[in-house]
């Protein structure tokens, strides 16, 4: 059984159709990346599943219950872009000041901050954290119950490479345990990596959801090739397959998806004159950019 299920979410304020029919669902350990543009409807319908706005028409199921129900509230986290704490108090001190809000034990909150790679900063205060710690004691508050499912909206903004990549570790344990991720971002090379399913708003309306391979086969889009011939053999190599040069002896190709075997075969029946050659697929951000032009005003 899911623990989030939309099914023809509508919601409008005033004239404007801030999300249109969207249907879609999130299974246990599953993590799915929200993608679109300001305005798309992804804060419209965050704001539905935590049950902080109502919605026009449609259904949603968040762990069996409405959105917003006690039950509900209890096994979902949530993470802002910009979190806010007293800044006179440390990590230790408001986490557990959130423990004792949820009735939970307080001796819980040193192993939270560790598990978000805080500990050595747990008795600072948090006035002198920078933008990323405070990002990760949010992130230690929405783990507070072992949340079944987490909402988080731009959750590694202000943090380093190495905090994003300890981030994203830390959401991967989540998922293994069986919680959901549904997870807004504008870092489209992030989420490529490491989320399971996509899904994109344009306008309001649902114009992808798919895991990144099956985007890429719907959307068909040219196939990138970077062949880097031996020095001597650049424009020999340039000439037989049709490419591009560029940066000395690296050829460039471009190919429908179904014509990349047979591209392939082309590349290395040159043998010798061939170094090496690097398949690039699209990107997300160009699959993006190709489902969100699909809406129709």
């Amino acid at each position: 059984m899911p623990n989030l299920t939309l099914s023809q979410l509508t919601k409008s304020f005033g004239a404007t159709r801030a999300l249109r029919e969207v249907s879609f669902d999130v299974a246990p350990g599953e993590r799915i990346a929200l993608l679109g543009h300001n305005g798309a409807g992804k804060s419209t319908l965050m704001k539905i599943v935590l049950g902080l706005i109502p919605y026009d028409s449609g259904r949603v199921e968040v762990l069996g219950a409405s959105p917003g129900d006690r039950a509900a509230r209890r096994q979902v986290a949530y993470l802002p872009e910009n979190v806010a704490f007293h800044p006179a108090l440390t990590g230790l001190e408001q986490i557990r000041t959130y423990l004792r809000l949820r009735g939970a034990p307080v001796r819980e909150a040193m192993g939270l901050l560790e598990r978000v790679g805080l500990a050595e900063a747990a008795k600072r205060r948090i006035g002198t954290y920078s933008k990323g710690m405070r990002q990760r004691v949010g992130l230690a508050q929405a783990l507070i119950g072992r949340p079944r499912l987490l909402v988080l909206d731009e959750p590694t903004s202000g943090l380093d490479p190495v905090s994003r990549r300890e981030f994203y570790a830390t959401l991967d344990g989540l998922a293994a345990e069986g919680a959901s991720i549904l997870l807004s971002s504008h870092a489209l090379t992030e989420v490529e990596a490491r989320t399971d399913r996509i899904v994109i708003l344009s306008k309001g309306v649902m114009v992808a959801n798919a895991a990144l391979a099956e985007l890429r086969r719907k959307a068909a889009l040219p196939i990138q090739m970077q062949v880097r011939a031996s020095a001597a053999a650049a424009d020999q190599v340039a000439a037989r397959l049709g490419g591009a040069r560029f940066n000395g002896a690296t050829v460039t190709l471009s190919c429908a998806p179904d014509q990349k075997l047979a591209r392939l075969g082309q590349v290395t029946a040159l043998g010798d004159m061939i170094e090496d050659v690097e398949v690039i697929p699209p990107s997300l951000e160009d699959l993006y950019t190709h489902f969100s032009k699909q809406v129709q005003p």
